[in-house]
């Protein structure tokens, strides 16, 4: 591919400076719209379990309630969390090489490094599958930095690539369909000379065209490894002009009308698009996350139902970031004060059939998904996990009314596909087993060597009925924050990704970050959220009944510098495993091996790729598999035996300037791309000696 030199100065803007210490600014600005630079939205009393486990304990004895983790998480393995030997304070030079290494993770750990390129383990190879701009379509052009239209962007690439799904499309393994979200765009490091208060029409459109989803037929070398883009009649640009269909019990609602739509069931586009997840019947499910900081004059609105409603999701201010405002009525929320409930939701897309309409499915509550995933329960309906990617916000779940059916045909797809249409959504709500008092904010581990404890799942709506007092069951879909508030949810550390490990059947979610808890105004910490000033963030495991609305749960980690005693890597030794920081995007192997990339590493080295066993004698061993560039996110990562890829995002996006010249080197403009990484003998990834 060409490079294209930095011949445009990019000129950094004046930013705000609330935002993590390993995140630039002008990401936070572009990305969530400086979202941890203001209170969090959730203002609620909900009773912390911490409130209550005293209580709890009380009413059934802590032995009870060890006997109920130990049954629910294996008992032996999430007990044995007494501090082991662990390094020196900053010691980030783990002694964790390949020998007696678990099935799949059998590799050398990358040290961590602020390398501007993809650092992978010594034995791996790599290319870069596709970037921002390159064609999707044969009659697509050339990408030109200095000159981007939006109709051109409608035929390429699109930016800021997040969650990934690779579809075979052949029992061969060699042609496959990459599906990938495309979350935001960063103006100021797209456009050279852009003026934040004058971003001119055709700016604004090639925007409107990054945003959304790509489809791409990829080939893979079965001999030598790697994935290239081909054209195909599969390839398709999702964005911000494509029109979607409104499913399930609020479409239609009045909530959900405006001038454009009249009918309440048809909306342009998708935005913000973080994680997701590939269903059983062969589609790709993508989450709409921050999407409140594309709207204008939020603080026009002096109706206090409205205006609570608003609050409650973010938006706040007078003109946009963006100003998208000047250019379509839609995004001034005092023309359409309804077009801001018509973002926040799952999106459904077959990529399978490029003539398809993409859907938006209510059923599912509106909220900052990171994503969905599913799960398919012994009787055949379909369970779909999400979080809300907000400091203090909670864990969902929805259980579908109808059983998934087998198979691949027209029929089923059309059956399986209205699924998440009929069932019933819930919200999550955590009991810790311990004594209040053992929970001190520190991270330091009560007494039965553990976080861990039980839960239940708060039923919020069902179809056409409401499940919460004083809502109606639209007003539950359409503000599902404001609903799962009333039930009394647990507020959490930044649920992100929320998956299920198809081997063991249990549900792994990443809890980010938060360095509000425990500060003033906000809540301390309990045992779920064991630590105040939460940056390094933490990874939640959880034994679900599924279908029903029980479940126990314990951390399998507490992520940061194993030298420091409030981390907690599964019990197992902690000179022994890679540092890691911020949990974002997970994926399972086929050993059911947790994969987890990270966000905003805080601890002074760029973002990367881990691996945990989770169960047997290396549960909690985590290694870093690669590492990407400066100032980059590592993000949705697919893991098959043959190849990783991971979506690097942002690249070089520093309040400064441009701090990488990835993925092509010399003087050329950073640009967002897919990476895949495989054995170079072209063996089994993880598996020394195995082809």
């Amino acid at each position: 591919m060409p490079t294209h030199s930095d011949d445009a100065r990019i000129v950094p803007l004046p930013l705000l400076a609330h935002h993590s210490a390993a995140r630039s600014s002008v990401t936070c600005k572009y990305r969530c719209g400086n979202a941890c630079a203001h209170d969090a939205p959730n203002t609620s009393g909900n009773e912390y379990f911490g409130d209550i486990v005293d209580s709890v304990l009380s009413r059934r004895g802590a032995l009870k309630a060890g006997a109920v983790l130990a049954a629910t998480t294996g008992g032996a393995v999430a007990f044995s969390g007494s501090a082991a030997a662990a390094p020196a304070p900053g010691d980030s030079s783990p002694d964790n090489s390949s020998s007696g290494a678990a099935p799949g993770t059998d590799f050398d750990p990358v040290a961590p490094n602020t390398e501007d390129r993809v650092v992978v383990p010594e034995g791996y190879a790599q290319n870069v599958v596709i970037r921002w701009g390159d064609p999707v379509f044969d009659e697509a052009p050339e990408f030109d930095l200095n000159n981007q239209t939006g109709a051109a962007q409608e035929k390429q690439f699109g930016y800021n690539n997040d969650f990934a799904a690779l579809l075979p499309l052949d029992a061969s393994g060699k042609r496959h369909l990459l599906v990938c979200n495309h979350e935001y765009t960063t103006e100021s490091h797209m456009f050279p000379g852009y003026d934040e208060n004058n971003p001119t029409e055709e700016q604004v459109r090639v925007a409107w065209a990054a945003h959304g989803l790509s489809v791409v037929h990829v080939d893979a070398d079965l001999r030598e490894g790697g994935l290239t883009p081909a054209t195909s009649k599969y390839n398709r640009r999702i964005t911000l002009n494509t029109e979607f269909e409104m499913r399930g019990p609020a479409a239609g609602s009045d909530l959900l009308k405006t001038s454009a739509d009249p009918s309440g069931t048809k909306v342009l586009g998708t935005q913000n698009n973080c994680a997701g997840g590939v269903t059983p019947w062969g589609t790709v499910l993508s989450g709409e996350e921050n999407f409140h900081q594309y709207f204008a004059n939020a603080e026009g609105v002096t109706d206090p139902a409205a205006k609570q409603r608003l609050d409650r999701y973010g938006f706040s201010g007078t003109a946009s970031d963006r100003k998208w405002e000047r250019f379509d009525k839609r995004w001034d929320i005092s023309q359409e004060p309804n077009e801001p409930h018509r973002f926040g939701w799952i999106i459904e897309l077959d990529p399978h059939d490029p003539r398809s309409t993409p859907v938006k499915h209510t059923a599912l509550g509106r909220f900052k998904h990171e994503g969905a995933t599913v799960h398919v329960a012994d009787d055949g309906r379909v369970v779909a996990y999400s979080g809300d990617d907000e400091r203090f916000d909670y864990l969902y779940k929805f259980v579908s009314d109808k059983a998934m059916k087998p198979g691949r045909s027209s029929r089923a797809r059309r059956h399986n596909m209205a699924l998440l249409d009929e069932g019933t959504l819930y919200v999550a709500r955590f009991t810790g087993n311990s004594p209040e008092s053992e929970i001190d904010g520190s991270g330091k581990l009560p007494a039965d060597g553990a976080f861990d404890g039980t839960g239940e799942w708060l039923p919020l709506a069902h179809n056409d009925e409401s499940l919460v007092e004083g809502m109606s069951a639209e007003e539950v879909y359409v503000f599902t924050r404001l609903a799962a508030d009333k039930v009394g949810a647990t507020k959490m550390d930044r649920p992100e990704d929320v998956e299920p490990n198809p081997t063991n059947g249990k549900i792994y979610c990443a809890l980010t970050n938060n360095t509000n808890r425990g500060s003033e105004g906000n809540a301390g910490a309990d045992e779920i959220n064991p630590r105040v000033g939460n940056k390094h963030g933490h990874m939640l495991e959880l034994d679900d009944d599924h279908t029903g609305t029980t479940f126990g749960w314990n951390l399998l980690l507490v992520c940061g510098d194993p030298g420091d005693p409030s981390t907690y890597f599964g019990g197992f030794d902690k000179s022994r495993v890679s540092p890691i920081s911020c949990p974002d995007n997970v994926a399972f192997d086929r050993h059911g091996n947790l994969w987890i990339s990270t966000d905003g590493n805080e601890l002074d080295s760029n973002d990367g790729l881990f691996v945990v066993p989770v169960d047997g004698p290396e549960r909690g061993h985590v290694k870093q598999f690669l590492t990407v560039p400066v100032d980059a996110e590592t993000c949705g990562p697919v893991i098959n035996d043959k190849l990783v890829t991971v979506c690097v995002q942002h690249p070089g996006e520093n309040d400064e300037g441009l701090t990488s010249h990835w993925p092509d080197g010399g003087t050329s403009h950073p640009r967002p791309a897919v990476a895949a990484v495989w054995r170079d003998d072209n063996g089994t990834v993880g598996e020394i000696g195995r082809r």
